[in-house]
């Protein structure tokens, strides 16, 4: 899946890892389907507003190995590391299935129970490493809840509608016994 920057419509299709070599490579991870589009993006931007531009991008053993223009050596690669780099949403083709969307398109949609009910707004996808989590605020108010972004518990995704259904815990948003060890 692709992530959403913070508070834009820009989306993360990769990040920057360790210099490779000496002569200004750099391990990139690919946030696309297809590892290889990334470069097919145009120039990328990092958070800051700095654009770079892909010359040169090749599969490796666990990664891609990009060469960026205006960096032609391993001191000028390492300062990139962690970097990540956007495109707008607009320059992404879109989903060839229903079943598949990018995380952005998420972002503001009304999060209701399979009763139709209203729980929140979606506001975040988050990944820690284990997997994809929803965010949503709560409608009645208070933080933000993390709920596994998994088809049992979001088992409905409609774009079109601005919705998605959501099978939460019980008294997860209700102030039930689900919060109490909050």
């Amino acid at each position: 899946m692709i992530k959403l920057a913070a508070g834009d419509k820009r989306i993360c299709v990769a990040r920057i890892g360790a210099a490779h070599g000496v002569r200004g490579e750099v391990r990139l991870w690919s946030y696309t389907t297809d590892p290889l589009a990334v470069a097919t993006y145009g120039l990328l931007e990092s958070a800051a507003g700095d654009r770079f531009e892909i010359t040169a991008l090749r599969a490796a053993k666990d990664c891609l190995v990009a060469r960026f223009a205006g960096v032609s050596d391993r001191a000028a690669a390492e300062r990139l590391v962690n970097l990540e780099l956007f495109v707008p949403r607009a320059q992404l083709p879109e989903p060839a299935d229903t079943e598949e969307y990018y995380h952005a398109d998420l972002i503001g949609l009304t999060a209701v129970d399979s009763a139709g009910a209203t729980l929140g707004t979606v506001v975040a996808i988050q990944n820690f490493g284990a997997g994809d989590l929803i965010e949503i605020t709560p409608s009645a108010g208070g933080e933000t809840l993390l709920l596994p972004f998994t088809e049992a518990i979001v088992p409905v995704v409609d774009i079109s509608a601005g919705r998605i259904v959501v099978n939460p815990p019980a008294g997860l948003f209700d102030g039930g016994p689900a919060e109490e060890g909050r």
